[in-house]
């Protein structure tokens, strides 16, 4: 049986608007949470006002318990690494705010699977703070303190409780507390989620129209020219033939990994990210 733990606060303000109540457990090692992410975004840009969503942590007490390497001759002779390293830094980063914990949570995998970096050094993940602008020296001595830690323990409590053995899995809740939660563990089509969202609400849901690009990368740093399709609804090629306009007028930035493209959008630019042609589907 799946239901709600008294970790939760039943007086959320913003579970009386939303209907649904969405955990997604996730595992910042695992390479199936970071093929999720694509799909999460769009559930995010298209249905996020029928549910409040709640990231966990689910990394494995084998994991956590394995003895931390060390390498004295390292930058600053203090190069540790750990499996439980990358869980750390995540709730270390939200302590400055939740989106700031879902930006690392985005830039770990980019770093873990696209830059192929180690992940479970101290060292990196120092890096990836400092690439987001989070508060450095906070964001260190929060990775050591006891609240951080807590905050690990409490989403490990809710694994158990919720019997999530495997990441990723989500559980959703309707507005009823009395009835069980519906899980779904592993990666399933987009519309598998949507249908699961309309049979707990009881009808159809209409989806928002995405937001101009320039909204877009405000709300995630990095896209790939398949998230940037899948969301506008067409095809690879012609996302990626809009994206090169945009590149040309100094709009965005390419980055490519093998055989992935990362789009951002250029910082350096002040220009807006809004495309001068007329009828663009980026509007």
């Amino acid at each position: 049986m799946i239901s709600r733990t008294l970790m939760e606060n039943p007086l959320n303000p913003s579970l009386l608007t939303r209907p649904i109540e969405l955990y997604v457990f996730i595992d910042p090692t695992c390479s199936e949470c970071w093929r999720l992410q694509p799909v999460l975004r769009k559930l995010q840009v298209a249905y996020e006002k029928y549910f409040t969503l709640r990231v966990i942590l689910r990394t494995s007490l084998p994991t956590m318990n394995l003895p931390c390497t060390s390498n004295d001759n390292s930058y600053e002779t203090c190069e540790k690494s750990h499996p439980s390293f990358p869980a750390i830094a995540i709730k270390a980063a939200e302590f400055q705010g939740k989106r700031a914990g879902q930006r690392f949570i985005s830039k770990l995998f980019e770093y873990s699977y696209l830059k192929s970096r180690n992940v479970t050094s101290f060292s990196v993940l120092v890096e990836i703070a400092e690439l987001l602008h989070l508060d450095v020296n906070e964001f260190i001595r929060d990775f050591t303190s006891r609240n951080v830690h807590r905050s690990l323990q409490i989403d490990l409590f809710m694994s158990q409780e919720m019997e999530v053995e495997h990441a990723p899995t989500f559980v959703f809740f309707n507005s009823n507390i009395e009835d069980e939660g519906l899980k779904v563990s592993g990666i399933y089509d987009f519309d598998v989620y949507v249908q699961i969202l309309e049979e707990l609400i009881g009808q159809a849901i209409i989806p928002d129209s995405p937001p101009p690009l320039e909204n877009l990368f405000s709300r995630y740093d990095t896209l790939t020219t398949m998230e940037i399709a899948n969301i506008y609804g067409i095809t690879e090629k012609s996302a990626e033939r809009e994206l090169k306009k945009r590149l040309l007028q100094q709009d965005v930035e390419r980055m490519a990994f093998n055989d992935t493209t990362l789009w951002r959008k250029n910082v350096i630019n002040k220009k807006s990210c809004r495309s001068k042609i007329d009828g663009s589907f980026l509007y």
